[in-house]
């Protein structure tokens, strides 16, 4: 296709802007010149790259001395990453607690929007391994973890969904989705009954930060064969406590 710039290229340009920003990170006040020997690349070349860095808050450039400073748009990363950081810590005991009395996988979540993503998991080593990964992004409508997090969103998320099929199982109905979202609401934990994959059952709740907002959510998964129907009653009572603890240990007041 004519005006597309092949891949390599934007691979290439995103490895130079990233030594531009790693540089000015190391050297902050490095002026256009000292940046450019630095990186070994033409002063047109880190204008070039250093402009949508700008724009993204990543760097600042001081108008008068034309020198490079990190953007107040790394705090917010850094920031987020830190946050990420505190729950995988906060939460740590209560996940292999969890694991521990109920000898099934136990998954840690984030919410970002529009998908949860894994951030910690405890595996019971006896059983059969889990395919999900650290770092993999899930659904919020056919996943445990992502509808624990759904059902206290705002009621307009649901609308800008895409409700895609990953078994015979999911829920693709909007106003059912909406109901199965009350009943989580009212109960205090979400279900993933072969949803998400055919042959794993998931038991989530969800967890709030200090200001009672939900953010994440922590899990329960394993195999059919021994998360039967009733086991599930049985678990979700244990995976809601865990969650409450763990949110209590952020600063929520919600009960």
């Amino acid at each position: 296709m004519l005006g597309r710039v092949p891949e390599r290229n934007q691979s290439a340009s995103l490895r130079r802007a990233l030594a531009v920003l790693e540089h000015v990170r190391e050297h902050p006040g490095v002026s256009l010149t000292q940046l450019s020997e630095a990186v070994g690349l033409s002063k047109s070349t880190v204008l070039r790259l250093s402009a949508p860095l700008i724009e993204a808050s990543l760097l600042e450039r001081d108008r008068e001395t034309g020198a490079y400073r990190l953007g107040h748009g790394t705090l917010s990363l850094g920031q987020s990453y830190l946050a990420t950081l505190d729950l995988r810590s906060v939460a740590a005991e209560e996940s292999h607690r969890l694991m521990s009395e109920v000898r099934e996988t136990v998954h840690l979540v984030v919410h970002d929007p529009p998908h949860v993503v894994y951030i910690d998991k405890v595996e019971n080593a006896a059983n059969v391994r889990m395919a999900s990964r650290i770092g993999s992004r899930g659904a919020l409508h056919c996943t445990a973890v992502g509808k624990a997090v759904l059902a206290w969103l705002p009621e307009q998320t649901v609308a800008g969904l895409t409700l895609e099929p990953r078994t015979k199982h999911t829920i693709t109905d909007a106003e059912r989705l909406r109901a199965d979202l009350a009943h989580i609401r009212r109960r205090g934990y979400a279900v993933d009954d072969r949803e998400n994959e055919p042959e794993v059952r998931c038991v989530a709740a969800p967890i709030f930060n200090h200001d009672d907002a939900v953010t994440a959510a922590i899990s329960v998964s394993g195999l059919t064969s021994r998360i039967t129907a009733a086991r599930v009653r049985e678990l979700g009572p244990l995976v809601a406590g865990a969650a409450a603890r763990i949110s209590r240990k952020l600063g929520s007041q919600k009960r």
